[in-house]
């Protein structure tokens, strides 16, 4: 049975007339009259009473109608859900992101316009420290992920620089270093800390301590370990100590805490959107332009400030 013939079954079943029905479907009516045959000797009963002018369903071609029409609608149904996921309009796209990146900028931004333009489409997602999702986008548990910590090259991961940040100081307002014009690593020498542990990242942990010493703070004294900056920001904001957070930390910090600049400081942080190669989603394609495009106009709109 094909489904040529139940459309043609169902156009000559709702207009009752040979003639019509081929009409309406634009074939020539010996053609149609044939399939309908073709039909009836395949399933092996009559589904038309033929009439002087025209045809009326049987009782068993009533029932077949009903059954057809069913049918024909679950088909194009099943099509339209297909050829929406095929053009990326829907399915399920899994994004991870850090914590800190979520509170401007592109990443938020991103989730935004995903739900605008993707309205019948799912967007999971999952926050995690930047190794974890890099496991997890390799992995299949993740499609994509905004990561801090992002290898230069990679034969599994393809990536979209997406922003650059710098490690910027959270102090308690009041604080003595607050009233310094020029804050530098120096002038940090013994005061309490509270530090981002060294096993999620151990070369960016180095790399901060390196810089640490050079600019002479020498020996930071860590009174405290933060899992996150969320962490650090509450435990700043107690007093217990100063520490370390990416420059927006400003848009999300207590109010009791101050965000400030170390003018000896360098230290960059590349956060990028990362996928994997092989990954041929057209709901991560669209995702990705649409990043890629935020990214473009936020870094024009940057240059415009300057």
């Amino acid at each position: 049975m094909e489904l040529r013939q139940l459309r043609y079954f169902v156009a000559v079943g709702e207009e009752q007339h040979y003639g019509r029905a081929a009409q309406r479907l634009r074939v020539a009516q010996p053609a149609l009259s044939r399939q309908i045959q073709n039909l009836e000797e395949e399933i092996g009963f009559k589904l038309f009473e033929r009439l002087p002018r025209g045809v009326k369903l049987s009782a068993a071609g009533k029932l077949f109608l009903e059954d057809a029409r069913r049918i024909l609608q679950e088909i194009s149904d099943a099509a339209e859900r297909a050829g929406s996921v095929a053009r990326g309009r829907s399915g399920t796209l899994r994004v991870g992101f850090t914590e800190n990146a979520s509170w401007r900028g592109v990443v938020p931004e991103s989730f935004r316009r995903f739900r605008e333009l993707q309205p019948d489409a799912e967007l999971q997602l999952q926050p995690a420290a930047s190794l974890e999702q890099l496991e997890a986008i390799r992995s299949g548990r993740l499609d994509a992920g905004f990561v801090n910590f992002m290898p230069k090259s990679d034969s599994e991961l393809d990536q979209l620089l997406v922003a650059r940040q710098h490690v910027e100081l959270a102090a308690p307002k009041g604080h003595p270093l607050t009233k310094l014009k020029k804050l530098r690593l120096r002038d940090l020498t013994g005061a309490p800390f509270v530090w981002f542990p060294r096993w999620p990242n151990m070369a960016f942990y180095d790399r901060m301590m390196h810089e640490c010493y050079r600019g002479g703070l020498k020996s930071p004294r860590i009174v405290q370990e933060g899992l996150n900056e969320a962490t650090i920001l509450s435990l700043v904001s107690t007093g217990l100590g100063v520490g370390w957070v990416l420059g927006t930390a400003r848009w999300r910090c207590p109010e009791t805490v101050v965000i400030l600049s170390v003018v000896d400081l360098n230290m960059p942080l590349t956060l990028a959107l990362a996928w994997r190669r092989d990954n041929a989603s057209p709901l991560l394609a669209n995702f990705i332009a649409e990043v890629r495009r935020l990214t473009d106009f936020l870094r024009c709109r940057l240059g415009g400030e300057r």
